[in-house]
C-alpha cells in the first residue's frame, strides 16, 4: 500500500551525508485525475535533499523507499508497520550511493533491489 505522497519527508539511512529528503516525484506510477501521486516500500522516487552535509543540500537525486509508517499487508496476510519513513539514495543505474545502511530494511525493498539487500544489516 502506498503511504508516502509527493511532499513527504523521509530519513536518509545511508552514509552519503544527506539526513532528510523530500519526495518531489514518484516514478512508474499511473495516476487518477487530481489525486496526489504516492509511493510505497520498494518504489523508486525522485527526492530533494533538505538537511545534511552542505555539498548534498538542494541536490535532486533518486532514492528507494525502504521503510514506511503506514501499515501494509504482505501476501501471507501479515500487517507490517515501521517506526519511521526511510529511504536509500541510488544512482541512475540502480547502484547505492552510500556504502552502509543503518537500521532495518523491508523484505519488499530487499527483493526488488539486490544492491540494497547486500548492504542491509537487518532485513525484516
Amino acid at each position: 500500500m502506498r503511504g508516502l505522497p509527493v511532499g513527504a519527508r523521509l530519513n536518509c539511512i545511508d552514509n552519503t551525508g544527506a539526513k532528510v529528503v523530500q519526495i518531489i516525484m514518484t516514478l512508474k506510477t499511473k495516476g487518477v485525475h487530481r489525486r496526489t501521486p504516492s509511493a510505497g516500500v520498494g518504489d523508486m522516487v525522485i527526492v530533494s535533499v533538505k538537511k545534511g552535509a552542505t555539498d548534498m543540500k538542494r541536490q535532486i537525486l533518486k532514492a528507494v523507499i525502504v521503510r514506511q509508517r503506514r501499515p501494509f499487508r504482505r501476501p501471507d496476510g501479515l500487517m507490517v508497520q515501521f517506526e519511521d519513513n526511510a529511504a536509500v539514495l541510488m544512482t541512475d543505474t540502480g547502484e547505492t550511493k552510500g556504502t552502509m545502511i543503518k537500521g532495518p530494511v523491508s523484505i519488499e525493498a530487499a527483493e526488488r533491489w539486490p544492491k540494497i539487500a547486500a548492504l542491509a544489516a537487518t532485513i525484516l
